[in-house]
């Protein structure tokens, strides 16, 4: 099966931006995604999609033996209560590639670009029925706010 994980073999797993050449795979990983959230319906966006906003699309990629494992799409935010932000808007490893630090190390990197940038906060939205994410960002110290409800309005 390609991409299951061997056991007997250390993982090398390599953190970077995408490039355009990754942007099948991430897609991929997006549709795999919503999936997992059980919200395929939501996704709107298409490959040309990306390619054709490629200046805005700012995603790292999770890479083992070349093949894309996970992915972190994120963009600058100015909140005007904290000022500059860094917003996560989607993180997600393959399944297979789960508890073995890759969501750790794409989040690590995450932060790192937001010190980077001088940004004074990271936000991101999880699933309230997403027990293992919300475990996950809890003992990395995120403050998991129950009050505030998401608004979207198509464009």
């Amino acid at each position: 099966m390609a991409g299951a994980y061997d056991s007997t073999k250390p993982m090398s797993i390599e953190i970077r931006q995408a490039t355009e050449e990754d942007f099948g795979a991430v897609f991929r990983l997006i549709q795999e995604f919503a999936l997992f959230i059980k919200t395929p319906e939501k996704v709107s966006v298409t490959l040309e999609q990306m390619r054709q906003d490629k200046d805005y699309f700012h995603c790292l990629v999770a890479v083992e033996n070349e093949e894309v494992i996970g992915f972190a799409t994120y963009f600058f935010a100015y909140y005007s209560w904290t000022g500059k932000s860094l917003y996560l808007d989607d993180l997600y490893v393959v399944e297979q590639y789960r508890g073995r630090q890759t969501g750790t190390k794409l989040l690590d990197a995450i932060i790192e670009i937001a010190k980077q940038a001088h940004c004074k906060k990271l936000r991101w939205q999880v699933s309230s029925w997403n027990s293992q994410a919300i475990e996950f960002y809890k003992k990395r110290g995120a403050v998991i706010d129950e009050v505030e409800i998401n608004c979207d309005l198509k464009l």
